[in-house]
């Protein structure tokens, strides 16, 4: 009969309970690490489904802007009637004539007018004001007419380009450029050994470009886009600065998490809060709360002024875009600061050692 010596159970006997339990524990941190991108993804299908389609479902237009021109008589009694049918759906500004009516729809300050005449009416909507926003007005207010036995003449102005009847391809330039300018956002602030002047060139560099190649692509792929190319480019230059270089300060500041938090704010709330094609007015009341200090409905509202309005209503999108390019250059600041760039340790030779 053998002799067994303490270190042979350590060696191939039976295991000890210590080392049992590391196993255990590797086996447990190697199942949570192989489940950590399986539950990232649902997290992220649950986030964005519920994000998106809570922001989507039953749209209802609050406070479109029309413009009434008429007999006082005739404008209290359209009001009234809207402020009973659809409460909250239009927000009417009486004009004196026709003529200031028509000037507040070329400034966007209402996206219809509604001129109400003894015999005939008439109903001027901006097209680019939105295709579900000229949507919704025409059929409401044509409904009502018609419910009356009251003529009315509809017409379009300020109609979006030819090729983009609907403004969808004008709205995947703003997504496109989000996109963009988050990717290198997050490869200039994630990038080590490179200073903050470095940086700032070519955040600045992909500005310059972006706005044009895009504004570009859009003109070919949608035929022409008339008068206002430089103005939505320089609009789009802008906005890719700005997403580019808060993202870079988050990323510079925060790391991996700094980039995830400037995806979901800067792309994913971004995009629902504009509402895109369908229009901010027809979100419930948080995304219309937020969207007016978010970048891509003021590009998107941006672009269209540009293009169809000749320049009009450009200055809060410009300010709005402009306060967010000032946002990611305090991050970039205050994580220059607090994380500066290192140069490389000096090598230590034999002669440094003695």
């Amino acid at each position: 009969m053998k002799n067994s010596r303490p270190g042979d159970a350590a060696r191939g006997g039976t295991p000890q309970p210590a080392a049992r339990s590391r196993r255990g524990t590797a086996g447990r941190v190697q199942l949570a690490v192989s489940l950590a991108p399986l539950a990232a993804g649902l997290l992220a299908i649950v986030a964005v489904i519920g994000l998106i389609g809570f922001a989507v479902r039953s749209p209802q237009p609050h406070d479109i802007p029309v413009g009434l021109v008429g007999p006082p008589a005739a404008e209290h009694q359209v009001s009234a009637e809207f402020g009973a049918s659809a409460p909250g759906a239009f927000e009417f500004t009486s004009y004196a004539s026709p003529a200031t009516a028509r000037a507040a729809l070329d400034g966007r300050d209402v996206d219809a007018v509604l001129t109400v005449g003894p015999g005939r009416s008439e109903l001027v909507v901006a097209g680019a004001a939105g295709a579900a926003i000229a949507g919704v007005i025409t059929t409401a207010v044509s409904g009502a007419f018609r419910a009356q036995g009251t003529p009315l003449t509809v017409q379009t102005v300020h109609a979006f380009a030819p090729g983009d009847p609907q403004g969808l391809i004008l709205f995947f330039a703003v997504l496109a450029v989000l996109i963009a300018s988050l990717l290198a956002g997050a490869l200039v602030g994630l990038r080590s050994g490179t200073g903050w002047r470095a940086r700032l060139a070519i955040l600045a560099a992909h500005g310059l470009v972006a706005g044009p190649v895009a504004m570009s692509m859009e003109a070919w792929v949608a035929a022409s886009f008339g008068s206002g190319f430089w103005s939505a480019a320089g609009v789009l230059a802008l906005a890719a600065a700005a997403v580019a270089t808060a993202t870079a300060g988050l990323a510079r500041l925060l790391g991996a998490p700094g980039v995830a938090l400037a995806a979901v704010v800067l792309v994913l709330l971004d995009l629902i809060s504009s509402g895109g094609p369908l229009g901010t007015p027809l979100l419930p009341a948080f995304y219309r709360w937020l969207a007016p200090g978010m970048p891509a409905g003021q590009l998107y509202s941006a672009l269209r002024g540009a293009l169809f309005f000749n320049d009009a209503a450009l200055a809060v999108p410009v300010l709005v875009l402009a306060a967010w390019l000032a946002g990611g250059l305090a991050l970039l600041s205050l994580a220059g600061i607090i994380r500066p760039v290192r140069g490389p340790r000096p090598s230590q030779t034999p002669s440094a050692l003695a």
